[in-house]
């Protein structure tokens, strides 16, 4: 695993912050399933570092999910990563374009939206 600092580590501990209010906890209700997230530096499958975002739980956590297998599991490179979460770049243009490979459940991974994610506040 990785000991390189990514963006992404930032955008994550917001999720967690995220999931804990109104909307996250209505979300992990709605959504109800378990997505691994593999982060690298550069290139997808060299140095990654994996994060789960659990919408079961509403918990997030850095390492692998260890009870069972993730519903989808997603790799990206750190920078693409920051574009889908800041919703500079759609998720399905994302993984059209190559930024994001998705292993697992395709109807799971649907539910991936920018919705997961907290919204940047307006100044």
């Amino acid at each position: 695993m990785a000991t390189t600092e990514l963006k992404s580590d930032n955008l994550f501990e917001m999720i967690k912050f995220h999931l804990a209010t109104d909307a996250g906890k209505y979300l992990t209700k709605k959504i109800g399933l378990v997505f691994q997230i593999n982060i690298a530096p550069k290139k997808i499958g060299i140095d990654e570092v994996s994060y789960v975002v659990d919408l079961k739980k509403g918990e997030v956590t850095k390492g692998t999910y260890e009870g069972g297998k993730p519903d989808a599991t997603f790799y990206f490179n750190d920078d693409d990563f920051v574009k889908v979460a800041t919703g500079q770049t759609n998720p399905q243009v994302a993984f059209m374009r190559g930024m994001m490979k998705i292993k697992g459940s395709l109807s799971a991974a649907q539910k991936f939206t920018p919705d997961i994610f907290p919204k940047p506040a307006k100044m």
